[in-house]
């Protein structure tokens, strides 16, 4: 399925500095970054317990928001690209 996940993350601490780096390597290890604090993720089940797990131990729910939208398996019908940046295939081999 695929997974948007965005954040904001409250940057006006150190704290909350080194939260939104350790949020974004995360994200990165799951998905694609298609926007500053938004990635697209192709996720089974159990990675998208593990990826929201990972990301409520680091964040603040006091100061930070996460949202996980789910565009399931049938998605590329959901999706529109319009701008600068080319659409990538979610589909395609992903180099880490």
């Amino acid at each position: 399925m695929l997974v948007l996940i965005a954040y904001d993350v409250n940057t006006e601490t150190a704290e909350g500095r080194r939260r939104l780096r350790q949020i974004a390597k995360v994200c990165t290890n799951y998905g694609q970054r298609v926007q500053n604090s938004v990635f697209e993720c192709k996720l089974d089940e159990s990675q998208y317990k593990k990826v929201t797990h990972e990301l409520t131990q680091i964040m603040d729910p006091q100061t930070d928001s996460l949202r996980c939208y789910n565009l399931g398996n049938h998605y590329k019908n959901r999706v529109e690209h319009i701008g600068v940046k080319p659409a990538y295939d979610v589909d395609e081999a992903f180099i880490i």
